[in-house]
């Protein structure tokens, strides 16, 4: 496409994140698509120079740090035609406006769902081993544990229950499927043929819950899960069992996970909390039951260029004259997040 034919696209995110969205040769690549400032990311549509650039922009990049768009933005944004996000949800992002108007949205929320579903992975298999507690009894103990002297570990049949089909709930089924595992599934939009087709035995809610040794949570944060693991909820977890977050922490009854985690009658694998981050006195940061990180499931470092190469590939499709492959529209955010 000739230079003067390209449409204008202009960045609207934290400045910290472009150099590792968007390495040299994906902005190289960008460019040969739009004319675009890397030098120019905007966190204010109403500072003087965003506002020029909003007003001949086609597409707006987004990522993390962008400001809300809603109906005061748009109408400083007459040509604007896309949305293309470098990053998960959209929920909070755009008003109601960006949907009446209908401007294309796109998001690399699939790109984000594997390096999530890659550490859930991770950590079901560890605490199949019991690696975080042999690992505390190891710092203390110093001696390795004498046969049959760790109680019932492995992976051989061990019973998994995924709550949500998300995207990454998917993925995390794909790659659990050549294991030997037992893999069930909750969520209210699949029936059993499809959770078939994705390897898992659908179980109610409570069912999985309660022949579970390891729980998972994919679902998405809207009004319908909200505390969905509240107090009566996690008592189902069997003794011993495993709860693994990398959701949202507003899925799970946050006093009530917390009780049961200080009783030592469960464990957790916790990349998200309620608050986020916790308070400096909360037990959790203490308690050898629990291993916690700081939101760091997912994309990081090097994985965010996989989000930045999703929505240069939008832009060459939408350059191309056809709809995003990752479309997202205001209907989905009613069941996804």
């Amino acid at each position: 496409m000739p230079s003067s034919q390209l449409p204008r696209a202009l960045f609207a995110m934290d400045p910290v994140h472009l150099p590792e969205l968007f390495p040299p040769r994906l902005m190289a690549r960008l460019q040969d698509l739009a004319h675009v400032d890397p030098e120019l990311a905007v966190r204010d549509f109403a500072d003087p120079e965003a506002a020029r650039a909003l007003a001949d922009a086609e597409i707006l990049i987004t990522g993390w740090g962008c400001p809300h768009i809603g109906a005061d933005v748009l109408a400083a944004a007459p040509r604007l035609r896309a949305v293309l996000h470098a990053a998960g949800s959209v929920r909070g992002l755009l008003g109601d406006a960006v949907w009446e108007r209908g401007i294309s949205v796109s998001s690399a929320v699939q790109a984000n769902a594997l390096p999530v579903a890659e550490y859930t992975l991770a950590a079901i298999l560890f605490v199949g081993k019991d690696a975080f507690g042999l690992r505390e009894r190891f710092r203390t103990e110093h001696t390795y544990p004498a046969p049959g002297d760790h109680g019932p570990i492995g992976n051989l049949g061990r019973r998994v229950g995924i709550i949500g089909a998300s995207r990454v709930g998917r993925r995390l089924l794909e790659l659990l499927r050549p294991l030997d595992l037992s893999v069930t599934l909750y969520d209210p939009y699949v029936d059993a043929a499809e959770a078939a087709a994705l390897g898992a035995v659908p179980l109610s809610l409570d069912e999985l819950i309660r022949t579970s040794d390891i729980v998972s949570l994919h679902a998405p944060d809207i009004p319908e899960t909200y505390r969905m693991l509240d107090r009566a909820r996690l008592a189902l977890i069997p003794d011993g069992g495993v709860l693994i977050n990398t959701s949202r922490g507003a899925l799970v009854d946050p006093e009530a996970l917390t009780d049961e985690l200080v009783s030592g009658r469960i464990s957790a694998v916790l990349d998200v909390t309620e608050p986020e981050p916790l308070p400096a006195e909360s037990p959790l940061y203490r308690l050898p039951n629990v291993f916690l990180t700081p939101h760091i499931a997912g994309s990081l470092g090097n994985e965010l260029q996989r989000l930045g190469r999703t929505v240069v590939d939008e832009l060459e499709r939408l350059a191309e004259g056809h709809q995003p492959v990752h479309a997202v529209s205001w209907a989905d955010l009613v069941k996804s997040a």
